[in-house]
């Protein structure tokens, strides 16, 4: 007796890129949560953690993360094209996620190289305790919007896989 489901490549491929982007959200989630809070609290000297030879330094994580993730996004979106109420909502979840990936590019990640290359001292700056302040919120919105995405890309699994409608 066999009481298994097949479902199509296309709802399959749907799942991976739903799982990927939660996997990256939990990643998110740990570095905000964790991370975030300590190096931000009072630069210069919080800024410890980026120091060498034992500092933090995500960027390479980051990258793969990204970069399979959205491999994965596209395949999947290369599966659903033919069911259209999918494809336009995967489209919209992509552009969101691009935008949020531009922003982060031209943002996040060279204000974060900014302040890991900045030496470690003991003294008050009151500008780049600001600076850390900003960024950090701009971060929690940032990572509240790639959850968001998440979840709209999760209601696309009710999609029926009728072609063409």
């Amino acid at each position: 007796m066999n009481n298994t489901y097949q479902y199509s490549n296309a709802t399959q491929w749907l799942f991976y890129a739903i799982c990927a982007y939660f996997i990256m959200n939990g990643a998110q989630l740990w570095e905000t949560v964790l991370m975030v809070p300590a190096w931000t609290a009072t630069p210069p000297s919080s800024l410890i953690f980026f120091q060498k030879p034992y500092g933090l330094d995500f960027k390479l994580f980051w990258i793969v993360t990204h970069g399979i993730h959205e491999l994965i996004f596209i395949t999947a979106l290369v599966f659903n094209w033919t069911i259209k109420k999918r494809r336009n909502l995967i489209v919209l979840v992509l552009a969101g996620h691009i935008t949020i990936r531009v922003w982060t590019l031209l943002y996040f990640a060279p204000t974060i190289m900014e302040f890991q290359q900045l030496p470690y001292s003991d003294t008050i700056d009151v500008l780049l305790q600001e600076k850390a302040a900003q960024w950090r919120n701009l971060n929690y919105i940032r990572v509240a919007v790639f959850f968001a995405l998440n979840f709209l890309l999760v209601s696309a699994l009710k999609i029926k896989e009728k072609h063409n409608e």
